[in-house]
Parts: C-alpha cells; sequence; structure tokens
C-alpha cells in the first residue's frame, strides 16, 4: 500500500469516528436519556474543553517525546475503550466526565493526523487537499450508515460504531510512516503551545476585528452542531442523520470553487457570505417544517457547504497571509483556541440555555397546549439567526482589510 493511499485511509477513518457519534448524540441525549437542554449542550462542549487542552498536550508530549503515528495510535485505541464506556452510561454525572476523557483523546489526534500527511508529502498545498478531501467523505459515509442503514440516531449504537472505527484506526495507525517528534529536546513554551506570539498580530485593527467577529460568530454556529439533528427528528423528518451528510457533499463542492471566488471578489467578501449564510441557515430551519416547507430544510442543509468553506476556511486562509511564515504555525493555533475552544463552549452552554427555555412543560404538556419533550424550534432558530446577522452587519461595517499580503509584525 504506497504512502498516499495510507494517508487517505488515516483520514477517512478519523472523521469517520467523529462523524459516527457527534451528529446525533443530542438526539440520543435528550430524547432517549432525557437530558435537558443545559446538559446536552454542556456534552458538546466536551469537545470544546479538549479544543482548549490540547495545545499543551501537543506542545508537551506529542511533539517531543513519542512518534506521531504511535501517539495517534494510543489515542484512538484509549479512544475507543472510553467511547464504548461512554455509550452504556445512562446518567448525565457518570456520561459528562467520562466524555471529556474521550474528548481528550480524541481532539489531539485533528492535529496529529495533518502532522504525518504534512511530513509524507512533496507539495502540502496540492497534495493535502486531496488527502484531506477523504476525511469528509469519512464523515458522509458514516452519516449514512447510522441514518439510512441503522436508523439509529437516538441510539446508542452510533457511539458504539465510533468506538468500533477508533478501535481499526488505532491499529491501522501503527502501519502508518515512521513520523519522528518534531520538536525532541526543545523546551516546551506556553507561548508556542497557545500560540501567543500571534497576539502581536491583535496589533493590527483589521485583524482584531476579524479575530473577536470570528469568536462572537461561533456562538450562535454551536445551535447547529449540537441541536439540528435533535431538531430534525423532532419534526419528523426522514433519516435526519443522512440528509445532514447533503451538507458535507455541499462542503466538497464549495471548497472547490473556493479559490476562485476567493480571488474574484477577496476574503471580506467572501467572509460576509459565510456569516449570511449562517443566519439564513438558521431562518430557513425555523420557518420550514415537513410538509411544503421540507425545501427550506434541505435548503438549509446544503448551505452548509457556504457556511463553513466561506467562513472558516477562508478565515484560515487569511489567518495564514497575513501572520506570514514566521508566526503562521502560532497564528493558526490561536485562532483554533479562539473560536474551536472558548468560542464554542460558550455556545454549546448558550444553545443549552435557550433550547430549555423552548421545551415544552410538563404543565403546558397536561394542559394540551404542547407534547412533552418537543420544543418550540421557530422561536429557538431565530435566537442563532439573529446573532449571526447581527455579527455580519457589525462585520461588514467594520472590517476593512488591507489588499495583498502584510508584513508579520517584529516579535
Amino acid at each position: 500500500m504506497s504512502v498516499r493511499v495510507k494517508l487517505s485511509a488515516m483520514m477517512f477513518l478519523q472523521y469517520f469516528v467523529w462523524g459516527a457519534w457527534f451528529v446525533t448524540m443530542g438526539t440520543y441525549l435528550g430524547r432517549t436519556l432525557h437530558f435537558t437542554g443545559s446538559e446536552v449542550g454542556l456534552a458538546y462542549g466536551a469537545t470544546a474543553i479538549a479544543a482548549l487542552v490540547s495545545p499543551f498536550f501537543i506542545g508537551t508530549v506529542a511533539d517531543r517525546f513519542f512518534d506521531t503515528e504511535k501517539l495517534l495510535a494510543m489515542l484512538h485505541l484509549a479512544g475507543a475503550v472510553l467511547m464504548w464506556y461512554v455509550s452504556t452510561l445512562m446518567s448525565f454525572g457518570t456520561f459528562y466526565p467520562a466524555l471529556i476523557l474521550y474528548a481528550l483523546c480524541y481532539m489531539p489526534t485533528l492535529s496529529l493526523t495533518n502532522s504525518i500527511s504534512f511530513h509524507h508529502v512533496r507539495d502540502p498545498a496540492r497534495e493535502f487537499p486531496l488527502i484531506r478531501v477523504l476525511g469528509t467523505i469519512g464523515w458522509i459515509v458514516a452519516g449514512t450508515i447510522i441514518g439510512k442503514v441503522l436508523h439509529a440516531d437516538a441510539l446508542a449504537l452510533p457511539m458504539r460504531v465510533a468506538a468500533l472505527g477508533s478501535f481499526v484506526l488505532g491499529l491501522f495507525a501503527f502501519s502508518l510512516p515512521h513520523t519522528p517528534p518534531k520538536a525532541a529536546g526543545a523546551p516546551f513554551s506556553v507561548r508556542d503551545a497557545l500560540g501567543l506570539d500571534a497576539l502581536a498580530l491583535l496589533g493590527r485593527r483589521e485583524f482584531l476585528i476579524f479575530v473577536v467577529g470570528s469568536f462572537v460568530l461561533c456562538i450562535p454556529l454551536q445551535f447547529y452542531y449540537t441541536w439540528a439533528n435533535n431538531f430534525l427528528n423532532e419534526i419528523g423528518a426522514p433519516e435526519p442523520a443522512f440528509i445532514q451528510t447533503f451538507g458535507q457533499w455541499s462542503e466538497i463542492g464549495f471548497m472547490i470553487l473556493l479559490p476562485f471566488v476567493l480571488k474574484r471578489f477577496g476574503i471580506k467578501v467572501i467572509m460576509l457570505v459565510g456569516m449570511l449564510a449562517w443566519g439564513l441557515r438558521y431562518l430557513a430551519f425555523g420557518n420550514g417544517n415537513v410538509g411544503a416547507g421540507m425545501w427550506l430544510i434541505y435548503a438549509g442543509i446544503l448551505l452548509h457547504g457556504v457556511c463553513y468553506d466561506f467562513f472558516f476556511v477562508s478565515g484560515q486562509i487569511y489567518t495564514d497571509e497575513q501572520a506570514g511564515e514566521r508566526i503562521r504555525a502560532a497564528a493558526q493555533g490561536f485562532i483554533n483556541f479562539v473560536t474551536n475552544g472558548v468560542g464554542y463552549f460558550i455556545g454549546a452552554f448558550v444553545s443549552g440555555a435557550v433550547v430549555d427555555r423552548f421545551a415544552c412543560a410538563a404543565a403546558a404538556a397536561t394542559a394540551g397546549r404542547c407534547a412533552q419533550g418537543t420544543h418550540d424550534w421557530h422561536a429557538i432558530w431565530h435566537y442563532p439567526a439573529i446573532g449571526a446577522l447581527a455579527v455580519f452587519v457589525l462585520f461588514a461595517w467594520l472590517f476593512r482589510p488591507a489588499t495583498g499580503r502584510a508584513p508579520a509584525p517584529a516579535r
């Protein structure tokens, strides 16, 4: 098996594991285990907590003491055991800490798989996207199996599928090409781990606006990742986990378009389109239904490509351009810490509180005004819609990026 094939298979399994459990967990927790909205939100915040801790782990352990492929194997084997254990837990008090432990195993592997890939390709700019796209396909295959084959959205089964996938990847990782630790013998620096060298970039007004806008937008964004599958199941949409994979197909298409539209329209317009798409997606969900309004549901799902590629991927490109080669890694690590860590954790907490506010109370159910366990999704989706559109307006007004690559600031 060639190195390219092995790296592609690694990436496929990496995102198959995440896609198997992450999409449907909220439905399982809310509809089957009857966790509150706040508890479901906190559960989805587990990956954000791990994203906050991962830079320290990568800096102190992964980059210094272990071959990357062996560490990837150990983390996935440990993750397989933990995820299977998580699938057996029924109370929030035991489920939540065990899920955090699993997330602490999984989230560092996102960086590890990227590191292994970059280490073994000659032209990362040309070859890595073709390897990374297998990750998106892995997510699609997981959603298809869970939603269309197993119909397991409200079951613990997706977690066990993820555990098996993690076990397979853990064994497969031992066959990956040797990747020595890239910083063996170097001293650990908190500044490097958190990308604090990138703080110098905040002295530029346009980059500060970009960081603040990205952070604030991640709060309403978490509504989708936490609650979309639960929403689709509750309104009776067909095969929710499967139809959500249409968003990943859309992601592939818009990823191909992104270089061309970025060159044509520039970073500000593209990021604004991504922000606007998030607001429109939530309005579509809030006004859609499984009858005549089903097209709005599909439109909201298909907007995922614009939402993700035009906001997240273009933001990574902008960060790369602003940082320059010397602090590029620090800048990307800092943005990841602010958005995928702090922003998503706050978003998970806020989304849970909002969903709880619009849950059908026992008294209302008894009076026949709503069904027990349902929610007023029309009202719920308007909260992230208004949040995303507010960020869109402020970003359009305040963000004025300079043309061309800016010089990296002096240390």
